[in-house]
């Protein structure tokens, strides 16, 4: 059962996502009205009221999210996590300093909720690693960016 939250993010969802090891799953709507998710792995807080994102510029989630504006992250971690944040998108930076394909989206937060179940517990996230040196830098490379940026909006 959901319960709503506030418009502030909670303190152990900012420690989770301050880890830089979440899979967050971005739910938009096409100008159709056709529903889409998108695993995000660089979540960072700017404070309390949003957060940062890289994502692909040429995935199908970012042109929703710019062209619909509202978005929906869904965030689950360790000690029962289990987050759904309604955000207003707003692109920060285009291209990304690191990456060309990569920009940068700011989630400002309209609204919490908790999806914690009275039934079924949240042991941990996703899990995941990394496919190759590469990448490992790549990602290391996006969230320094997005820590500058955390400092600098």
């Amino acid at each position: 059962m959901a319960k709503h939250v506030g418009v502030k993010l909670p303190q152990d969802l900012v420690e989770l996502l301050k880890k830089q090891r979440v899979v967050g799953v971005l739910a938009t709507f096409s100008e159709k009205g056709l529903p889409h998710t998108t695993p995000i792995s660089c979540i960072l807080p700017k404070g309390e009221e949003s957060i940062l994102i890289s994502i692909h510029k040429e995935h199908t989630g970012y042109h929703n999210m710019v062209w619909q504006k509202k978005v929906m992250l869904n965030i689950m971690g360790e000690g029962n996590m289990a987050y759904s944040i309604l955000g207003r998108a707003g692109v920060v930076r285009a291209p990304s300093m690191v990456h060309p394909l990569m920009n940068v989206v700011r989630l400002d937060v309209i609204d919490i909720k908790s999806d914690r179940s009275i039934l079924t517990r949240v042991d941990s996230g996703v899990q995941w690693s990394f496919t190759s040196s590469e990448a490992e830098e790549l990602v290391r490379n996006l969230f320094m960016e997005l820590k500058d940026l955390v400092k600098s909006l």
